[in-house]
């Protein structure tokens, strides 16, 4: 029951602070309106991505782009709640960042469903050298695979429950 908890409050904090972030940037700063945080490393930018990461897609008809991006979207988010379901019970990272996943997912989606774009106002640099923009949910999806690999590669120790042999008296 303590994935089940994290699926459904983690998600939601993510989605919270992601469309409330959103909201401030897009009520505060002028589309393409820079605020210096750390000169020569990090901005607050507000910017409109109407493609995918890194912008792909950006080109295309609004239609075709925000049903492509919603069908990938909820794809994905199948896919997971799947592997969601396989996790062990006493497993913490692998459902928080699960879930972190979802929740950036969604952000997103909800973005796109409502405007058609996503607002992306992170903005890292160095020298000429700009990172793309991106947002809480991207953040969010970000540290959530890393989380994922941490706990694959090094916190899983051996087979899951079901495919341990019994051990013979």
């Amino acid at each position: 029951m303590k994935k089940y908890l994290i699926l459904s409050l983690a998600p939601l904090v993510v989605l919270g602070l992601d469309q409330a972030t959103k909201a401030l940037i897009k009520t505060t700063i002028p589309l393409y309106g820079t605020v210096a945080v750390i000169r020569g490393f990090f901005n607050i930018t507000h910017v409109r991505n109407t493609g995918g990461a890194f912008g792909i897609l950006a080109g295309e008809t609004g239609s075709l782009r925000t049903t492509f991006f919603i069908v990938i979207t909820v794809g994905a988010l199948v896919l997971i709640f799947l592997i969601f379901r396989k996790v062990r019970e006493n497993r913490i990272l692998a459902p928080l960042a699960l879930a972190m996943v979802i929740g950036g997912a969604l952000g997103n989606l909800v973005d796109r469903i409502r405007w058609g774009y996503v607002i992306d106002f992170l903005d890292l640099y160095w020298e000429t050298y700009h990172w793309p923009a991106f947002n809480v949910a991207d953040s969010a999806i970000t540290v959530g695979i890393c989380l994922l690999v941490i706990d694959n590669l090094f916190l899983q120790k051996g087979p899951p429950e079901s495919e341990k042999l019994p051990q013979s008296a």
